[in-house]
């Protein structure tokens, strides 16, 4: 009954063109759009989990392939992480 009313709702709001696609084909595939969007916001996996009433491990499991886009930004946090203020700088 639910897959019937949802395969009726997306037929009404989605174009002939998303309809043939995966786009919300199930239920639960909002919620892993929802998740993965998260990840690859940057929200911790702990935090994630927590929202999503999983494990880590189980979250990881499932989306730890889905993450993307966050090279760039988590090489520039590193390298900075590793700067050490100047002592000459601090005593002025």
């Amino acid at each position: 009954m639910i897959r019937r009313a949802w395969r009726r709702a997306r037929k009404e709001v989605l174009t002939s063109y998303e309809f043939g696609t995966p786009l919300g084909r199930r239920v639960y595939d909002l919620r892993h759009t929802c998740l993965t969007n998260w990840l690859n916001a940057g929200v911790p996996p702990a935090t994630v989990a927590e929202w999503a009433g999983n494990s880590v491990p189980v979250l990881l499991s499932t989306y730890a392939r889905c993450v993307d886009g966050q090279l760039h930004d988590l090489k520039r946090r590193i390298e900075q992480a590793g700067e050490l203020p100047d002592p000459a700088a601090a005593t002025g």
